[in-house]
């Protein structure tokens, strides 16, 4: 199974850059839909398109398995 890491980037930006990251801001500056986003910080076994998965990867500026990562089941 693909485990996202969205809620653990959020949090290390949100200490690096000391305030809040939210959704919303997310969605603005990747163009990924907030509810697209909830479901990837939340729900297991989401699908995701890569272009969402290199939106990500340019906003927190990281590698692919920084965003995901396989997780045997």
């Amino acid at each position: 199974m693909i485990r996202f890491k969205l809620k653990e980037l959020i949090s290390d930006y949100q200490f690096k850059e000391g305030r809040v990251l939210t959704m919303g801001e997310i969605s603005e500056a990747t163009g990924i839909n907030r509810n697209t986003l909830s479901k990837i910080a939340n729900q297991r076994g989401v699908s995701v398109v890569t272009s969402n998965v290199e939106a990500l990867c340019r906003f927190f500026k990281c590698r692919v398995e920084d965003v995901m990562e396989f997780v045997e089941e």
